[in-house]
């Protein structure tokens, strides 16, 4: 199969270089990219047999949710007691009352419906962040038969929390090793070991977690200090800070994500640093919880920075323009700004390969995953202005193509596969929920 007149942005050495031309792909590998001269491209051109026309539109790695919630998708709407005037009493009056609430079909119908949200936004790799418990058993196995069944890789935890009762810490604590021993050698799923937050794990929680890490060799992935209440509590119960107690169990390492770190100090900056794990930033859920913003001035330099959405949305490029915006709105120069967003992107890049090594530059021979973004270049596109296009062009405009694996999974807006079933699942369960919640 071929992709035909298309802005091809290889990735090589830290940059990005666009190459117009076509690129074509046996099974799920790349075999051949060809250049073109874009001065003697014709938009009237004809259809070719097992061609997709890009039409002069961009082509690009797929993207990457480094931080998501599938179990969140249903809660649209919900009719719930209680304020929610700060952050613990939105996780108490809100998301701890979804996530005790879900059962295996609500935990499907969560992850086909963030599943098709992926897809249609370019997202192609999901790092997911499962909680439900009152249904331990078996749930990451159903949110990866989802991913299977339309071809995405995931990266998959339960959420192992002491707020609930012995039973279920224990219950998440097997959910973890039986997906862990279950993936090992998996090429298209992986696991590593899920957690709250410092606030809701005992000590006896994390010295098991740390045995389980040192086990498998894994890495973490918790939220950290996402509000003050993590620091607070945390060393209110355990006389130590958050980061501390990661590093004093031995829990951070470089296969290890860290979501939110807003309210950190230069001490627990260093000790994320010297651990080699890397923060997750999501803006929108923070600017939405109104739990503040990182303090990007002071973040050393060395630090890993990849996106997420926290299951606000399922668009991680949108995480990326608000940090590049709130880069500028804290005073960073648009050539600082500009350096910002082009560490984050290539530090997802090489993040993701800690996970998924064959993940694709675009180059031959590397594996067929690839988004077409329903952008046309308006001026010269090349290497030396392509973060001009990226910011303000490219990633303001929607997905008009998806391959992965060499499958195409949509294709000029339209889903390829009959995802009809899904749809009826997600409002069936959709409505289960509401009724279970209602005025909870």
């Amino acid at each position: 199969m071929k992709i035909k007149n298309a802005w091809i942005c290889q990735i090589k050495d830290n940059s990005i270089k666009p190459v117009f031309g076509n690129i074509s792909f046996i099974d799920d590998k790349i075999v051949d990219i060809s250049e073109t001269d874009f001065s003697k491209y014709n938009y009237n051109t004809q259809p070719e047999e097992d061609t997709i026309d890009a039409g002069g539109r961009v082509l690009t790695v797929p993207s990457i949710n480094f931080h998501d919630h599938f179990y969140s998708r249903l809660a649209k709407g919900l009719l719930l007691k209680g304020p929610i005037d700060n952050f613990y009493n939105i996780l108490k009056n809100l998301w701890w009352k979804v996530d005790l609430a879900l059962d295996e079909e609500m935990i499907r119908a969560s992850a086909q419906m963030a599943v098709m949200e992926s897809i249609r936004n370019g997202v192609t790799y999901i790092f997911d962040h499962h909680s439900s418990p009152n249904f331990a058993r078996g749930s990451l196995g159903i949110i990866s038969d989802v991913l299977k069944e339309s071809n995405l890789r995931g990266t998959l935890c339960f959420e192992i929390t002491d707020r609930n009762g012995k039973i279920n810490t224990e219950n998440g604590f097997n959910e973890t090793e039986k997906f862990l021993d279950a993936h090992l050698n998996d090429k298209h799923i992986k696991s590593l070991i899920g957690l709250h937050a410092s606030f809701t794990l005992s000590n006896s929680s994390l010295k098991k977690a740390a045995e389980i890490r040192q086990k498998y060799n894994c890495g973490i992935h918790i939220h950290l200090c996402e509000d003050k209440i993590d620091k607070e509590r945390s060393f209110s119960k355990f006389k130590k800070f958050p980061a501390q107690r990661l590093k004093d169990y031995g829990l951070i390492n470089e296969k290890s994500i860290l979501a939110h770190g807003i309210h950190l100090s230069k001490k627990d900056y260093k000790i994320i640093q010297e651990s080699g794990c890397a923060l997750v930033f999501n803006p929108d859920s923070n600017m939405n919880n109104a739990v503040g913003l990182p303090k990007f001035g002071i973040i050393p330099n060395d630090i890993p920075i990849l996106c997420g959405t926290d299951g606000m949305n399922s668009n991680p490029s949108r995480s990326l323009k608000q940090l590049f915006l709130l880069g500028r709105h804290s005073g960073m120069s648009f050539d600082s700004a500009f350096r910002w967003i082009q560490k984050i992107y290539f530090d997802q890049v090489k993040f993701i390969k800690k996970y998924f090594p064959d993940f694709t530059s675009l180059q031959k021979d590397n594996r067929a995953d690839f988004i077409i973004w329903d952008y046309i270049p308006p001026t010269p596109f090349l290497m030396e202005n392509f973060w001009g296009h990226f910011i303000y062009g490219i990633i303001e405009r929607p997905i008009h193509t998806v391959i992965q694996n060499g499958q195409v999974l949509m294709e000029n807006f339209v889903l390829k596969r009959d995802y009809h079933n899904y749809v009826e699942n997600i409002s069936k369960q959709g409505i289960r929920l509401f009724n279970k919640l209602l005025n909870k």
